[in-house]
C-alpha cells in the first residue's frame, strides 16, 4: 500500500492506495468514528459489486451501517438525487460528528461530498472510489458538486474528505470503456506537469489493466501530482486551474451530449486534451510534434481523441463555444484555457481569441461547424 498525505493543516488527510483496502475498510475507518455507525451512499451498479464486501468489513469492526442506492450515471449529479441523498442522511439521523461513506465513482463522490458539505453545515465523509477516474482525480482535493441545466459542476462546495481509500483491486471489475475513460485523467497529469511520467505512460499504460504494479504507480503518481497542486492552491485561485487541462472543451461536450453515456467524462477529457494541444500549436506555443504525439498515444490506447469519435450529432461550433461560456472557469466573461508549451508544460491562459477556438471547432466538425 502507498500513502499520499494531502497537507492542508486542519483539513489534512491521507489517500491510501493499494489492493485489498475495501476488505480492511472497517479497520481503516474505525479510528475516525466517535460512534460505531456510518451511512453509506452508493449507486445500484456498485452496490451489486462491492456494497456487501464493504458492509462485511465494517461489521468485522463492530460498525453498524445503512446504505442508500442511487441510480448509476452522470444524470444522478442533479438536484433531485441530491435532495434524495440529503433527506435520507437526515432520516438516518446523521450527526455532525458522524462519518458518511461515498462508495462509487466520481458521480457518487461529488454528490455525496456536496451533501456532506451542507448537511448540518458540514459532516465528515470518506471517499471509497471504485473507478480509475475517481481514484486518480475526483476523490482527492475536496471539489464536490452537482450539475445544472446550465452546465457541469456549477453548484457545489470545497469540502475535503477525512480519508480516501483507493483499492486498485476493484479496477478489475471495471468495463474496458470505463477503465479507458479513467485513463483520460491519468494521461492529463503527464501532459500538464510531468513529461517523465508521460514517457512512462507511453511505455507502460497498456499494462495497467493486468499489471497491478503498473496500476499502483499510475494511480499513486497521479494522486501525488494532484495533492501537490491542491496543497498550493486549495480553492483554485491559481495553480489548481492546471488540473482543468482539457476540461473547458470537455464540459461543453458533456452538456451538448446531455450528460449521457454518449460521452463519459474521461473520454471528454481525452478529446479536450487533444484539442488543447492543437490549439496551443496553432497559437505557436508548442511544436507540431506535441499534439501529434498526444493523439498517437490516445489512439494507441484505443481512446477517444476527436470530436468525430462521439456518436450521434453534435451542435455547431458556435453553439459549442456558447456552452463553453457557461464554464465555471469563466472570469469577467473571458474563457480560460489550459494551454501547453509542450508535454508536461501546461499553463493558464485567459486571453485566447474566441475566433481561434471557433475555427478549431469548425475544422473538427466537418459539415457541422
Amino acid at each position: 500500500m502507498n500513502t499520499v498525505h494531502v497537507n492542508l493543516g486542519a483539513r489534512s488527510y491521507d489517500v491510501r492506495i493499494g489492493q485489498g483496502l475495501l476488505a480492511r475498510a472497517g479497520a481503516e475507518i474505525a479510528p475516525l468514528l466517535r460512534r460505531k455507525r456510518v451511512a453509506i451512499v452508493t449507486d445500484e451498479t456498485v452496490a451489486g459489486l462491492h456494497l456487501g464486501a464493504l458492509q462485511e468489513a465494517l461489521a468485522a469492526e463492530g460498525i453498524v451501517s445503512t446504505a442508500l442506492r442511487l441510480p448509476a450515471g452522470e444524470a444522478t449529479k442533479s438536484w433531485p438525487h441530491f435532495a434524495t441523498c440529503v433527506d435520507w442522511l437526515l432520516e438516518q439521523k446523521v450527526e455532525r460528528k458522524d462519518v458518511v461513506l461515498a462508495l462509487g465513482g466520481g458521480v457518487i463522490g461529488d454528490l455525496v461530498g456536496f451533501a456532506a458539505a451542507v448537511l448540518r453545515r458540514g459532516v465528515r465523509f470518506v471517499q471509497l472510489p471504485t473507478t480509475l477516474l475517481s481514484q486518480v482525480d475526483s476523490s482527492v482535493g475536496g471539489k464536490t458538486g452537482i450539475n445544472s441545466v446550465h452546465g457541469k459542476n456549477l453548484i457545489g462546495a470545497f469540502h475535503q474528505p477525512a480519508l480516501v481509500l483507493a483499492d486498485i483491486g476493484i479496477l478489475d471489475t471495471l468495463p474496458d470503456r470505463d477503465l479507458l475513460a479513467g485513463y483520460g485523467e491519468v494521461v492529463k497529469y503527464g501532459l500538464l506537469g510531468d513529461a517523465g511520467f508521460y514517457d512512462w505512460l507511453e511505455a507502460h499504460a497498456p499494462k495497467i489493466r493486468h499489471d497491478k504494479a503498473a496500476a499502483l504507480h499510475a494511480v499513486t503518481r497521479s494522486v501525488q501530482m494532484k495533492a501537490e497542486i491542491v496543497e498550493r492552491d486549495e480553492t483554485e485561485e491559481g495553480d489548481r486551474a492546471l488540473l482543468n487541462l482539457g476540461h473547458t472543451f470537455c464540459h461543453a461536450l458533456e452538456k451538448a451530449t446531455g450528460f449521457s453515456d454518449r460521452l463519459l467524462h474521461g473520454e471528454g477529457v481525452a478529446i479536450g486534451c487533444a484539442l488543447a494541444f492543437e490549439l496551443s500549436q496553432r497559437l505557436g506555443l508548442c511544436a507540431q510534434e506535441a499534439p501529434s504525439r498526444v493523439r498517437a498515444h490516445l489512439k494507441a490506447m484505443g481512446m477517444t481523441c476527436d470530436l468525430s469519435d462521439i456518436p450521434g450529432e453534435l451542435p455547431g461550433a458556435e453553439k459549442l463555444l456558447e456552452l463553453m461560456g457557461q464554464d465555471k472557469k469563466v472570469i469577467d466573461g473571458r474563457l480560460r484555457f489550459i494551454l501547453a508549451r509542450g508535454i508536461g508544460a501546461a499553463f493558464v491562459a485567459d486571453d485566447v481569441s474566441p475566433d481561434m477556438v471557433l475555427q478549431l471547432l469548425r475544422d473538427h466538425l466537418p459539415g457541422r461547424g
